[in-house]
Order: C-alpha cells, then sequence, then structure tokens
C-alpha cells in the first residue's frame, strides 16, 4: 500500500485527493466534498480499469460511480471514499464501493415521469449484479457489483 496525497496529472485535472492504494486487486481514493469530487472519482475509475485491462465495464462503472458520489455529496460534508476491487478469476466480478461520513441507509423512493431526480439507486439495481449498503461507525458504504466480460 502506498498512502500519499497527491495532486493528480492533468489527465485528472489536477484535483487533490489522497490515494490510498492503487496497486494490486484494490484501488482506493479519497475525495474531498466538493462537485469536482464527481469529476475525479469518473477519471480515476476510468484510469484504474484501463491499467486492469477492464475496459469493458468502464462505462458503466464511471456511470455508478458518478451517480454515488453525487449521491453522497448531496447528503454527507466529509470526505467521500471510492474503492474497486478486480475480479479474482475471468468470470469474477468488479466490485465498486463509495463510501460517506453519513450513517443513514440510502432510500429509493418513487418517482414521476417529471422528477428530476430520484432514480439513482434505481438504475443502480438495474445495472448490477448486486449491491446494497453496510453502516459502520465513521458512515456507510454503498455497494455494487458488475459483471466483466470475458
Amino acid at each position: 500500500m502506498k498512502p500519499d496525497t497527491v495532486g493528480l496529472p492533468d489527465s485528472l485535472g489536477g484535483e487533490v485527493i489522497r490515494v490510498t492504494d492503487t496497486d494490486g486487486d484494490r484501488a482506493t481514493w479519497t475525495f474531498p466534498a466538493d462537485l469536482n469530487a464527481v469529476r475525479a472519482a469518473r477519471r480515476a475509475v476510468r484510469e484504474q480499469l484501463r491499467r486492469w485491462e477492464l475496459d469493458g465495464v468502464t462505462d458503466l462503472a464511471e456511470l455508478l460511480v458518478s451517480e454515488l458520489v453525487t449521491n453522497a455529496l448531496r447528503h454527507a460534508t466529509g470526505p467521500v471514499g471510492v474503492c474497486l476491487s478486480r475480479p479474482a478469476g475471468p468470470d469474477g466480478v468488479l466490485l465498486l464501493e463509495v463510501s460517506d461520513p453519513v450513517p443513514e441507509p440510502p432510500r429509493t423512493r418513487d418517482v414521476r415521469l417529471d422528477d428530476e431526480s430520484g432514480r439513482g439507486l434505481q438504475f443502480l439495481a438495474r445495472s448490477s449484479r448486486r449491491w446494497g449498503h453496510r453502516t459502520g461507525p465513521h458512515g456507510k458504504t454503498v455497494w455494487c457489483e458488475l459483471a466483466v466480460p470475458r
């Protein structure tokens, strides 16, 4: 593990984040609670999946990390953590986790056609193999599993 606070290269827009680990089978980052975190998280996920040669799941993973980080920013004032866990084998799944300091679980809600928000968790449920959340002493983590194409 290589903990370090870095100003990321121009490819990630120069945002300052805490990179906990991007080697091995897990990659973790902590982003400040501001709107730039969504873009930075999306780019970090895209670049990590490219390094792992998992390009077939990149678009969906980027979209879901955008949804989850946006939800975290709407409800939390502290930093947002993002973690990817690489599949163990060719038929494995990619685990995507987003953490924030608010312990209340995410709630799906009924939305009307003209509602401008409220569909993120529904999309998450339809797009992933499984999803859920867990709470801990420092907040919650919302996770999902994505099938990795061969």
